[in-house]
């Protein structure tokens, strides 16, 4: 219930007066029917714009980080994911893979749509990264179809570390569904994860026109936080004049 009272009454309406979202596709999202919805990712207000413009229910695998934050901003976040259906993942530790197939088949297995980031991350630079197997683990499994969605503009208006989103347009693309049903029954075959996992991230790179980095998002900011630390450290090693 809280669910359709977010969409339809409060952040649904408000999402469209101040974004006024381009939606292009949208007839390629089954009207009925499990299937998953993989998208780029480039902003924390993907996660309100794209259900906003959906006809359907949508429930996305959220990081477990959203749902324990600290202070009143933490406690907010983690009450709107919640009542908004959304399903935490812990992505630390060997098992984290297992527990978000897992959590993602069973919204599947109910007929549901499933929304899905490959790359795992946000990107920090509004590039396109490499997309990890899971998606393909989920759309084998379940025989379901995957349709490609790019979110376009999402980065400008507000980037990783943004708390006040700039109020400007952005765009919403739905690709035609991926049929991955020729692969049935391969799902533990790494090559072919690989290749469906490849096939759907060139699917959202075709509708977004993004920078392709064939590299894992979470690698390239590792590296990165890596380089500033060790930058920081040499410049208060810096002798004073």
């Amino acid at each position: 219930m809280f669910y359709y009272l977010l969409k339809y009454v409060v952040l649904g309406p408000l999402l469209r007066l101040l974004f006024r979202p381009r939606i292009e596709g949208l007839e390629h999202v089954p009207e009925s029917g499990a299937a998953i919805v993989a998208g780029n990712h480039l902003s924390f207000s993907d996660h309100f714009l794209m259900p906003a413009v959906l006809k359907r229910r949508i429930t996305f695998l959220a990081k477990a980080e959203y749902f324990t934050g600290p202070g009143i901003k933490g406690r907010l976040t983690a009450a709107f994911f919640r009542s908004a259906g959304q399903i935490p993942v812990d992505r630390s530790g060997k098992e984290a893979g297992q527990a978000a197939i897992r959590e993602g088949l069973g919204v599947l297995g109910k007929g549901e749509l499933l929304g899905i980031y490959p790359e795992g991350t946000r990107s920090h630079d509004g590039r396109l990264y490499k997309g990890k197997v899971g998606v393909a683990v989920m759309a084998l499994r379940a025989g379901v179809p995957v349709v490609p969605c790019a979110m376009i503009g999402t980065f400008e208006a507000q980037p990783p570390g943004r708390v006040v989103p700039r109020l400007r347009p952005v765009a919403i693309r739905f690709g035609e569904p991926l049929d991955f049903s020729r692969y049935a029954g391969m799902e533990n075959e790494k090559a072919v994860l690989r290749a469906v996992t490849d096939e759907i991230m060139y699917a959202i790179l075709s509708l977004s026109g993004q920078e392709y980095v064939d590299r894992y998002a979470a690698d390239v900011k590792a590296e990165q936080a890596a380089a500033d630390a060790a930058r920081e450290r040499r410049f208060r090693r810096l002798p004073l004049r």
